[in-house]
């Protein structure tokens, strides 16, 4: 009898460890930011002046649709956390390159802090991977100078990288130069969460979590400290 009394203590002891372990790895707090988004720095062409994206100006989120107890919803996640180079020759745009583009996924937040745990720990697992990149290798559509006030479209392609998973994206930019030191513009791309194998947590209420994913970079860039 104490036997089996010992048995069953021991494995009601397991299982709430494993349940404690289970809990924590999935509604547990991710961790935070390591330390302030920094960006990848780049080697200028020569006449090309390097701007800064600045976090305090520019913002990434992303939008997917879901039918949420029954009613349709759209998810918006959001972050300021985002940071890159551009370098821009005013007198050859052909001449101009983007840098790296890192976002902290540990930021990113919806209107649910559920959501946000799930999105964190169980979909992008931020606290292996923290960061997502956006590595350009083509832009195309520039050509020609610019002049302060002109706004400006073109296309950027490269590889986005979420968790161990990279794609090649294009995302379509609009840009104004605002000033000789201050670039104003947004970047839109979509992309299918299966490319990334980002599955979706059984969740009640929760049902149709749509295939695709919209991406937008609001960013303001400027020159100097």
């Amino acid at each position: 009898m104490q036997q089996n009394i010992r048995v069953l203590l021991i494995g009601a002891i397991l299982v709430m460890v494993a349940a404690a372990l289970l809990w924590n790895r999935f509604m547990g707090e991710p961790q935070p930011p390591s330390g302030p988004i920094e960006a990848v720095e780049l080697t200028p062409t020569a006449q090309a002046i390097i701007f800064q994206i600045d976090p305090e100006q520019s913002s990434v989120l992303f939008t997917i649709s879901e039918v949420l107890g029954g009613a349709p919803n759209i998810v918006i996640g959001l972050t300021s956390e985002v940071g890159g180079q551009i370098a821009v020759n005013w007198g050859e745009l052909s001449q101009s390159q983007v840098g790296v583009i890192q976002v902290n996924a540990r930021t990113l937040l919806t209107d649910n802090p559920n959501r946000n745990r799930a999105i964190s720990n169980l979909i992008l697992n931020t606290n292996q991977y923290e960061f997502i990149t956006f590595a350009p290798t083509a832009l195309e559509g520039l050509t020609g100078p610019v002049a302060i006030g002109q706004t400006f479209s073109f296309q950027i392609m490269g590889d986005l990288t979420i968790r161990d998973i990279t794609q090649p994206v294009q995302f379509a930019v609009t840009a104004q130069a605002e000033s000789e030191t201050r670039i104003k513009g947004q970047a839109k791309a979509s992309i299918q969460r299966s490319d990334y194998n980002l599955t979706i947590p059984t969740v009640d209420n929760v049902a149709d979590v749509a295939e695709r994913v919209n991406l937008v970079l609001d960013f303001v860039a400027v020159t100097g400290p």
